[in-house]
């Protein structure tokens, strides 16, 4: 789960380092890594170099340490592939892909939400003073919502509304949506693990520390267990008008719009995949509420779920059963079709992603202590989806069934001194030049591309 969706059920907002409003050009350091005894991670952070695996080019787009990119289904770019913003400790930070430097959109405690699909603008929220706890109907007044011209920074108010968090906009860019619950529930108590998405710090029947994994999956079962009232609501951008989508005692969470239809919305049962049932869609008006994937078998997971570019297509891991079986499945809204990509094992992800134009998926590797224990599965990866054609004589109701497929994997990026505890959350560029991610290889989080 990505930073902000816990903020949800945490307290939101973290003093900000402010810096000036300055150009950060990147610079070339060649491959040399000299390394620290101490962590025998670089002592100077390369802005560019040569994966050893792949040979392909690697650079360093952030300047400032603990800048990360977007979670890997909220657009980070602009439609011209030209500009890509990032969350920074400074404010926003945009990448000029034309021009190969670093600015700040917007200085102050702002994160991001998305950037539009259709014209330069990048939607972002900023905490105002310290952020508090007070009675539940006004968790959230303390948080004010922008839209922001790229790459001017001309900022437009939106508004700020108290009963919610809110985490995309609409094709159209007349609705944003989101999740309000109507309690907190803190998700990760006590000591945050620096260079990381956290630290759950959860203790195991025998009185000793969870790993970071473990913890996490308990914490996240003990939230679900909560059963706290909540709703999915939309808010019209022009006019402020809230409208509840529906309303639940289940977790709603990972609230994000279809790519092109503005009324089409896909949002999660949250909590430990095998627990609920997960991917669901809905129409704003809350009409066609609808579950994506029935559980077949026990312990069968399916999750973090993502649209295909034009909308008509979502792409999410499954696993039968959990820790076991991996594929990468699609379900088509319009036809019911759905595919599935077998893996193995090492080439699991923890999250996929597809190019714009639909012809390239990636995966961003896991470590040994996540779901699949993949012992070499520390890698980015660019996927080829190949369909498992019918033998000469097909069943008769083929056209009926799920269709296999497979995925032929290449590794991009070795990631052996990434720490899993940070999410790489992968994203292509609309070019398909580039494959982004954040990482901690290097010590401190920063955010990178893979020349493809």
């Amino acid at each position: 789960m990505k930073r902000r969706q816990l903020l949800i059920s945490s307290a939101i907002g973290s003093a900000a380092l402010m810096l000036g409003n300055k150009t950060l050009a990147a610079s070339e350091t060649g491959t040399s890594k000299p390394t620290t005894p101490e962590t025998g991670k670089p002592s100077v952070i390369p802005t560019r170099w040569t994966d050893p695996i792949s040979g392909k080019k690697i650079l360093r787009l952030s300047e400032e340490d603990n800048s990360r990119s977007l979670y890997f289904h909220d657009n980070a770019f602009t439609h011209d592939g030209r500009y890509m913003v990032m969350n920074t400790p400074s404010g926003i930070g945009l990448y000029d892909f034309q021009q190969q430097k670093n600015t700040l959109l917007a200085k102050g405690k702002y994160e991001v939400i998305m950037v539009s699909r259709s014209k330069a603008v990048c939607y972002a929220r900023k905490t105002i003073g310290e952020p508090r706890e007070k009675d539940n109907n006004n968790l959230f007044d303390n948080i004010e919502y922008y839209a922001i011209d790229i790459p001017s920074g001309k900022e437009k108010f939106i508004g700020i509304f108290e009963k919610g968090f809110i985490t995309t906009v609409n094709a159209d860019d007349t609705l944003m949506a989101g999740a309000y619950a109507t309690r907190l529930f803190a998700l990760q108590p006590g000591k945050q693990v620096a260079n990381t998405d956290g630290g759950y710090n959860a203790i195991g029947k025998d009185g000793k520390p969870l790993s970071f994994a473990d913890a996490k999956e308990l914490r996240m079962a003990d939230r679900l267990a909560q059963n706290i009232p909540m709703e999915i609501f939309t808010i019209n951008i022009e006019t402020g008008e809230r409208k509840v989508v529906t309303q639940s005692t289940d977790w709603l969470n990972h609230v994000q719009f279809s790519p092109t239809d503005p009324q089409q919305l896909m949002y999660c049962h949250e909590g430990p995949w095998h627990m609920v049932d997960r991917i669901w869609t809905i129409r704003t008006d809350g009409s066609n509420k609808q579950s994506i994937h029935t559980r077949r078998m026990n312990m069968e997971i399916a999750g973090h779920e993502f649209f295909s570019f034009d909308g008509k297509t979502i792409y999410y891991d499954l696993q039968t059963p959990r820790g076991e079986d991996f594929w990468l499945a699609t379900y088509h809204l319009e036809t019911g079709k759905r595919i599935w990509y077998h893996m193995e094992r090492n080439e699991w992800s923890v999250h996929f992603q597809i190019s714009q134009d639909g012809k390239l998926l990636a995966g961003d590797g896991g470590d040994h202590e996540m779901v699949a224990r993949a012992e070499d599965g520390k890698y980015l990866y660019l996927f080829e989806p190949q369909i498992i054609e019918d033998i000469a004589v097909s069943a008769p109701n083929a056209a009926e069934l799920i269709r296999p497929g497979k995925l032929k994997s290449t590794r991009l990026v070795d990631m052996s001194q990434h720490d899993y505890r940070v999410e790489p959350n992968i994203q292509f560029s609309p070019d398909n030049k580039y494959l982004v991610f954040r990482s901690n290889m290097h010590g401190p989080i920063h955010t990178y591309a893979v020349v493809l």
